[in-house]
């Protein structure tokens, strides 16, 4: 990059314009390596005019909008120069830390890049529990993150596309939507995959993206409104739309709630919607079903009671998308399952902790230091078996700035059945090991179960073998060290025999213990 560095513009107390991750990403590089503390930088973001103008950090800082981390600085003094400052490393940031920061940048708050900036300077200085709900900054970039999750599900949902006639030649297919957020990149990336070699357009106030059937072409915005986009086909979509509309059913509240009012004007029955809401206000409701229902002959039919009720629950595709219960509003993320694709043992432990809600993978903090130690006592090598939890995401209280975990209850275990189930159709071991006993009431399908009374014995269960044995969070936590010694190798134990039991057959006649 020609012209002074990003860190000798900021001890100058000028603004660093910063137009996308990017662009922030090196610029904070220089800035971590000189040691330019957060307080020190100015950022601010090009005007519009001004975006394919000039270098990067080129301009007066009169041609920056200020972000919200503090005042303009003033100037540093003489002696704070680039050459007294001692250059440091280039810090290794964890992939995973820079894919949440780079997923926070896409969240349009007036100081993103001072608050990034804030986040990884403190990162640097080893205040990694920056990345932690329970503190403040920790909090608020979680909230910005989910924010642009968010956003990107509901374009996927609100996005409709209008068809162009054969002969206007490409795009076939035209879109038009106002996000909150700058997620239309990977929202892109979304629609490549789905709609094949297909050209199509989605235009945004700011931007707009094009797909020729190949490649993805990214380019500044190519239209006003959604007005410029519509089509034939709408009215045909309006006709349907009125015909499957059922006034007997509406409920206004709950259709607002779920599409919120600014989301309403991407939908083409938008336009209808509010007279047809009117319509079933003044009567229509009464008799929207009332000549077919009328028709019909009554049948009584004997159900239970609980088999009536209506299926609540969701199924997600992705893990990441998951809402079967409330823990996706206070994880940091969902912790997938980990391993060969077609392992022969599979282990479930109960649920994430805190350092495996931070990184997105299963076992890494001290309860998984712990199993590989016991892998190695039992001859087993960790990376042949599937790694994986009863429920996927951290289920914790607050103590001070900590995290604490707390067992799960038995709705979540339930609700995350689903995933368990669908790890088991895809890895389909022959032998899965239950670590602690949330882990065995998931593999077993039951709350009556215990860990005493199963605890080191093979069970047969739908076809696999069945091993329960201690967590390894147990022997951390458990006091003595004659008892850690004992629970350790009652671990090692249960391991060697889920190593046996891949070569016996599962019709051997029982033998005592033999479940």
């Amino acid at each position: 990059m020609s012209g002074p560095s990003a860190a000798q513009r900021a001890l100058e107390g000028q603004a660093l314009l910063v137009e996308n991750f990017a662009q922030w990403r090196e610029a904070a590089r220089d800035l971590l390596v000189h040691g330019v503390a957060p307080e020190q930088v100015t950022w601010g973001a090009p005007h519009r005019d001004d975006l394919l103008a000039g270098d990067l950090f080129s301009g007066a800082s009169s041609a920056a909008e200020p972000s919200h981390n503090a005042s303009t600085p003033l100037p540093a003094a003489p002696q704070d120069s680039l050459q007294d400052r001692p250059v440091k490393p280039t810090p290794h940031i964890p992939r995973s830390f820079m894919q949440m920061l780079q997923s926070a940048a896409c969240c349009r708050v007036p100081d993103r890049w001072a608050f990034l900036y804030r986040v990884i300077w403190r990162w640097t200085q080893g205040e990694h529990d920056v990345q932690s709900p329970a503190d403040e900054d920790g909090a608020r970039l979680n909230g910005m993150v989910k924010a642009v999750r968010r956003e990107e599900h509901d374009m996927h949902a609100y996005i409709r596309f209008r068809e162009r006639p054969v002969d206007a030649g490409p795009p076939r297919f035209v879109a038009w939507y106002e996000p909150r957020h700058d997620v239309l990149p990977q929202v892109a990336e979304h629609f490549a995959k789905r709609m094949g070699k297909v050209s199509w357009m989605i235009a945004t106030p700011e931007a707009s993206v094009l797909w020729d059937g190949q490649t993805l072409h990214e380019t500044g915005p190519l239209a006003h409104n959604a007005q410029e986009l519509e089509d034939d086909g709408e009215a045909l979509w309006l006709t349907y739309y009125r015909s499957i509309f059922n006034p007997a059913r509406l409920n206004a509240g709950i259709m607002h709630q779920h599409i919120t009012s600014d989301r309403w004007k991407h939908l083409p029955e938008a336009k209808i919607v509010p007279h047809m809401i009117g319509e079933a206000s003044r009567g229509a409701r009464k008799v929207g079903q009332y000549e077919a229902v009328g028709q019909r002959k009554g049948t009584t039919i004997p159900i239970a009671p609980e088999d009536a009720q209506p299926e609540r629950h969701q199924h997600p595709s992705k893990l990441d998308e998951c809402r079967r219960c409330e823990l996706y509003q206070f994880a940091t993320q969902a912790v997938p399952g980990e391993g060969p694709k077609h392992a022969q043992i599979m282990l479930v432990g109960e649920q994430p902790g805190d350092q495996e809600d931070l990184a997105g993978h299963p076992f890494v903090g001290p309860a998984g230091k712990l199993l590989d130690q016991v892998c190695e006592a039992a001859g087993l090598d960790r990376s042949t078996v599937y790694v994986t939890n009863a429920v996927k995401h951290f289920k914790w209280e607050p103590r001070g700035k900590r995290r604490l975990h707390k067992t799960p209850g038995q709705r979540e275990i339930e609700a995350c059945h689903y995933w368990y189930e669908k790890e088991l159709a895809s890895v389909k071991p022959t032998v899965i090991v239950a670590l602690g006993a949330t882990a065995l009431k998931s593999v077993l399908g039951t709350a009556t179960v215990t860990l005493k009374n199963s605890l080191g014995k093979p069970i047969r269960h739908d076809g696999r073998w069945v091993v329960t044995t201690y967590h390894p969070s147990y022997v951390l936590r458990v006091p003595g060290e004659d008892a850690k010694h004992e629970a350790f190798s009652i671990m090692v134990q249960g391991l060697k025999l889920a190593h046996e039991l891949l070569n016996r057959p599962l019709d051997e006649p029982s033998e005592p213990g033999l479940l």
